[in-house]
């Protein structure tokens, strides 16, 4: 009888949460490894890690297969499935052996259903021999095989082509399945970029490991395309477990140092107008206060001080956490409103406001790789929903600008219908003729608008439009 791998039985039980939960699995997957009951190695951690988020990532597409292989649907019982998918992902997507993957694939079911090993054998061989003709079509003519080749669904596979053409659609989802790169943020209010970077190159070289990384450096400066300056505190880091690191962790704890994205920090700086807004900054969509910190960072390495600002989100437990992390952060946060901004009466009505950022609500396609939850939870009419939302929040703050302020609409996706033809509709309204797009310079193949493109070892895709207000 073959031994059940610790990093499966961990993936088991994690997936099993996040069904019955329908929680965040990375969220999940990091609390049940801290709480485990005896350490577990680093390569069991690692791909405990690569099955959850694989398993979670693709999860339509194992159903599909694995339905395939019964007589209906209903002849296993959720537990069963969520151990089937286990062992269905590593025989398709990560190219286990057939005899390794079946083997502990049946043990996993006897984990949770001692007496459906029989079922499980024969399910997992079919899915096996199913490897040799999946994604069962060409995925460059099909989108059926396109969808399957990469665990995307249908709708979501066939929107990407139709935004981005085949060839990039493949890619971007290719891209999605891999790891994120882990960076982060200088916070120059606790410190300054060199010093964190020095930090991090000292630990390194006093590691025991340090001889591997050879003539890699720990941490580099982070550029979002060629020929463009680095951005300012945006830091990659080369060994993702520098993230845990015990330097990483006195950093954190002094609010030096904050993980968000390179585009994410980019949107930030691009939000931050170039004039010290004497009448102040509203944000919308403040949530945990990520871009709230990255704002003030940059606001005091351009104006050498903080800017009077006011947060708002929807979400009205959120204010505590968000002062919480300003006060870590050394971030100065004037007034915390806790209503809905697709309504004007949410703001006072005679405030007007130097600059706006409004952090709309999206559909998170451009952050899949982080956040693999969104892939078969989002449906395709929420997208149009979300790009309403976002048209309605731009109507609502806009009439708050006053002449000569700034306001920047931002997202974490790639659809047009959220970003560019909410911009359009915005801006062909008697409201939104008061405003001109303001061209930027970091993404120079569209100097209308700041987008970024999903890369390996790079950034997510996010948009941003920044528009001044002109009447």
């Amino acid at each position: 009888m073959s031994k059940l791998s610790p990093a499966r039985r961990m993936a088991l039980k994690v997936n099993c949460e996040v069904r019955h939960r329908e929680a965040f699995a990375p969220e999940l997957l990091d609390t049940e490894l801290e709480q485990y009951d005896r350490p577990m190695k680093a390569e069991d951690r690692a791909f405990a890690r690569v099955l959850v988020l694989g398993v979670t990532a693709t999860l339509g597409t194992l159903d599909e297969l694995i339905n395939r292989c019964l007589r209906s649907p209903s002849d296993i019982k959720d537990d069963v499935r969520d151990a089937l998918r286990i062992s269905a992902y590593e025989l398709i997507f990560l190219h286990k052996a057939p005899h390794a993957a079946v083997d502990q694939g049946v043990e996993l079911v006897k984990h949770v259903a001692p007496h459906a090993g029989g079922l499980a054998n024969a399910v997992l061989r079919k899915i096996a021999t199913a490897t040799k003709t999946f994604p069962f079509g060409d995925p460059d003519t099909n989108d059926e095989a396109l969808a399957r080749l990469y665990g995307f669904p249908l709708w979501m596979a066939r929107l990407l082509v139709q935004t981005m053409g085949r060839v990039n659609a493949s890619d971007f989802m290719r891209i999605s399945n891999q790891p994120a790169p882990v960076f982060a943020a200088v916070n120059s209010l606790k410190s300054d970029d060199d010093r964190v970077s020095r930090a991090f190159i000292e630990e390194a070289s006093h590691c025991k490991d340090a001889e591997q990384l050879g003539d890699k450096k720990p941490v580099e400066r982070m550029r979002l395309a060629p020929k463009l300056a680095p951005l300012p505190g945006c830091l990659l880091l080369n060994d993702a477990t520098l993230i845990i690191s015990p330097t990483a962790h006195k950093l954190f704890e002094r609010g030096s140092l904050l993980v968000s994205d390179c585009s994410a920090q980019a949107i930030a700086l691009l939000a931050i107008p170039h004039d010290y807004p004497q009448h102040g900054f509203l944000e919308i969509g403040a949530g945990r206060g990520t871009k709230t910190i990255l704002m003030q960072s940059g606001a005091n390495r351009r104006f050498k001080r903080q800017m009077p600002l006011t947060a708002c989100d929807v979400h009205g437990f959120k204010k505590h956490l968000l002062e919480d992390r300003a006060h870590c952060y050394g971030v100065n946060i004037d007034h915390v409103i806790c209503g809905d901004a697709r309504e004007a009466n949410t703001f006072d009505s005679k405030r007007m406001y130097s600059a706006a950022f409004i952090d709309a609500p999206c559909s998170g396609i451009g952050t899949l790789r982080r956040h693999p939850e969104l892939r078969w939870r989002l449906k395709e009419e929420d997208i149009t929903s979300m790009a309403q939302n976002g048209y309605t929040m731009l109507m609502s703050v806009a009439p708050h600008i006053e002449v000569g302020g700034q306001l920047t609409y931002a997202t974490c996706t790639v659809t047009h219908e959220e970003n560019e033809l909410v911009i359009k509709r915005f801006l062909s309204t008697p409201e939104g003729r008061r405003f001109r797009i303001v061209p930027t310079s970091l993404t120079p193949k569209d100097p209308l608008f700041f987008k970024t493109l999903l890369t390996e070892r790079g950034c997510d895709a996010h948009f941003a439009a920044c528009l001044r207000c002109v009447e």
